[in-house]
């Protein structure tokens, strides 16, 4: 495990350059480690439910968009970045209007963006922000493109913060044929009005929000009020430090946990504790903990997938994680497909041309070809057949793990 814990190691020198200036932030140490992983421990052997790989918990059922996210046949189509609410917790800045966009390519016209649904195959879209209902012409507009030219089966919602929910909206969006509305009511105070008015009209109401831990036993009592207002499901998200919320999160008394991006320990023992609560109390709700580790890998493994199936050579292999591996007898590195709006400068891209809008694309090494020593060959051949139960200590069977395997379950502490 020694590779696996220095990249680690280099997660916490990251995280300490970008948040350094922070002195009033509490990171996680080994003396409180200790304690909060075995509660973690006691609350995740209560579920009984958990999927993709052991990252995301859940109590009775979840949405089949959270399937299709997990699965990486899902497109996030962000309608505006501009908000009408200040939630202390948002990992980004919800000031400026722009054109929709998704994966840094913009799409100013709906046919285009319902063109790149059909090409790269997504099964799922949602619609997001900033704040969609702050441009509600525009999000209807796309919304109805998605549903006249994508597969009758597409599985269409939106996320809001519900300030602008009105019925008149509602009744829009049904008949245009979304299939399901998620609302941010932290954003709100935890009023639940605004989904009463979206009751009998969006078939499938959704809370999500992020697991606040202050907020928990009001959480708790609230449960029984959102299934009398015709909630389906609950998803709570884990707390995450960006630049964006720094000096917000900051006045909490949180405790981090080196990540990929610093994320909250008492949001997800908070997230946990609800499910555990809702199981108990056999209440009629589906709730399911969106981990940070479910979303920072599987969401991207997902994305790259999608674009390298499309895009890839016809012989590539590619991996789970959604690398294209170069492996000979002697060698072995990988590949990474990215898309661009424009063609990169100082790279040799390839275009795609389709009615509405053309992209381009560049195939660039992540892991140089290297040559394989001979007495590494049984074992490189083992890691490409079978994922191992645990990461590799070579440094270099370790990065293959790494782009052959999606990382199993929720690290310790």
């Amino acid at each position: 495990m020694n590779s696996y814990y220095n990249w680690r190691n280099s997660l916490v020198n990251g995280n300490k350059a970008a948040f350094g200036s922070y002195a009033g932030l509490t990171w996680l140490n080994s003396y409180s480690a200790h304690d909060a992983q075995e509660k973690k421990d006691i609350l995740m052997h209560k579920v009984e439910n958990v999927l993709f790989k052991g990252t995301k918990p859940y109590y009775k059922q979840i949405s089949d968009g959270c399937k299709l996210c997990g699965l990486g046949q899902w497109s996030c189509l962000f309608i505006t970045g501009k908000c009408n609410a200040s939630c202390f917790y948002c990992p980004a800045s919800q000031q400026e209007d722009h054109v929709p966009t998704t994966q840094n390519l913009s799409f100013e016209n709906a046919a285009a963006y319902a063109e790149y649904i059909n090409f790269f195959g997504f099964k799922g879209v949602s619609f997001s922000g900033g704040e969609p209902l702050l441009k509600f012409e525009r999000t209807l507009d796309y919304l109805k493109q998605v549903r006249k030219k994508c597969k009758p089966a597409t599985y269409i919602w939106m996320y809001t913060n519900g300030i602008l929910g009105e019925p008149q909206k509602f009744r829009k969006l049904a008949a245009a044929g979304i299939n399901e509305v998620r609302f941010d009511i932290g954003a709100t105070a935890f009023r639940l009005d605004k989904i009463a008015a979206a009751k009998g009209i969006i078939p499938v109401v959704t809370i999500e929000i992020p697991a606040v831990p202050e907020e928990l036993e009001k959480l708790k009592k609230l449960l029984p009020e959102m299934v009398k207002a015709g909630v389906s499901n609950l998803n709570l998200h884990q707390l995450r430090l960006t630049p964006h919320n720094v000096k917000q999160l900051s006045k909490h008394n949180y405790t981090y946990i080196h990540a990929e991006q610093p994320i909250v320990l008492e949001s997800e023992l908070a997230a946990l504790e609800l499910i555990s609560y809702a199981r108990e109390h056999s209440i009629d709700i589906g709730i399911n903990y969106c981990s940070f580790h479910f979303k920072n890998r599987f969401q991207k493994a997902g994305f790259r997938n999608r674009i390298s199936s499309k895009l890839a050579l016809p012989d590539d292999v590619i991996t789970e994680n959604g690398y294209i591996r170069k492996h000979s007898a002697d060698s072995i590195g990988y590949d990474s497909i990215r898309i661009y709006d424009q063609k990169p400068e100082q790279q040799s891209a390839e275009e795609v041309q389709l009615t509405h809008k053309n992209y381009f694309f560049t195939r660039q090494p992540v892991v140089s070809q290297q040559t394989v020593p001979e007495q590494m060959k049984n074992e490189i051949g083992g890691l490409l057949q079978n994922e191992p139960i645990e990461a590799p200590e070579d440094s270099l069977l370790f990065k293959i793990w790494q782009m052959e395997h999606i990382e199993r379950g929720i690290r310790e502490y």
